[in-house]
């Protein structure tokens, strides 16, 4: 209900802003547009990082997360702890480096030097978060160890995430930055997918009660018929991406006064 909440205010901050001229009414929504996006941040993080640690399933499939119980990773935890507040805060830092590298990319000026500035501070702060996030998930999901052991090969995904990491803040270019970024975001999210892998949702009580790529499978006919729909949408989609950041190419002309 708080993620719906907030998705919707991002919208009418977007949409009420101009409605009228008055400096207070357009601060007013800038903060709450600001303060939205920053919470989903955080939220969809938190939910990641109950993902990767688990939650206390039964045999049934069932389960039940207070908010927070004593931000420990046990038996009985919460929404809330310790590790899903870390990987809650890493995915702020990492969308606030990511936008500011956007921004960078499409600006000038004032606002282009606050941008570079901004990317500049948060990338030391996102280094250290990916490394102890990186060690903290390993003894938080003995799954991770037990994926990347199996398959060696695995190594490569989150290699290609300091690649990105590295990249996005040594390569001199504004677009090669930012690609890095998304680089970076990629390899942490499959790093993420590999290292629970057939998991989707681990049982953090007893393994055989979690919820795995082959438990929780559609019957193949229900399969192959959102594979056929799946096509042309992945496909319409590409085109309509592609299309709008053709047509809004290059950079943004802001009026005169807008910071």
């Amino acid at each position: 209900m708080v993620v719906l909440w907030l998705l919707m205010l991002r919208g009418i901050a977007i949409e009420f802003r101009s409605h009228i001229g008055n400096p207070m009414w357009k601060s007013f929504w800038d903060v709450t547009f600001c303060l939205s996006s920053s919470l989903l941040t955080i939220f969809f993080g938190a939910a990641l990082g109950n993902v990767v640690r688990g939650v206390p399933l039964n045999e049934k499939g069932y389960f039940f997360l207070a908010l927070w119980t004593d931000f420990r990773v046990s038996a009985n935890p919460g929404i809330l702890d310790w590790y899903t507040v870390l990987v809650g805060v890493t995915a702020f830092v990492t969308l606030t480096v990511h936008g500011a590298l956007w921004v960078r990319y499409k600006t000038e000026g004032a606002l282009h030097e606050r941008a570079a500035q901004v990317a500049r501070g948060f990338w030391w702060m996102l280094a250290v978060l990916t490394a102890l996030i990186t060690v903290v998930s390993f003894q938080v999901q003995s799954q991770l160890a037990q994926s990347f052991a199996a398959r060696p090969a695995g190594y490569l995904i989150p290699l290609l995430a300091l690649g990105g990491l590295v990249a996005m803040r040594f390569l001199p270019g504004e677009r090669s930055a930012f690609l890095a970024s998304c680089v970076y975001i990629a390899g942490m999210l499959a790093s993420a997918a590999f290292g629970v892998f057939p998991y989707v949702l681990p049982s953090i009580t007893d393994p055989s009660h979690g919820l795995t790529i082959y438990n929780t499978a559609a019957p193949g006919y229900g399969l192959r018929v959102a594979l056929a729909w799946w096509i042309p949408g992945i496909a319409l989609a590409i085109f309509y991406f592609t299309y709008t950041y053709r047509r809004f190419a290059g950079k943004v002309q802001l009026d005169e006064g807008a910071h």
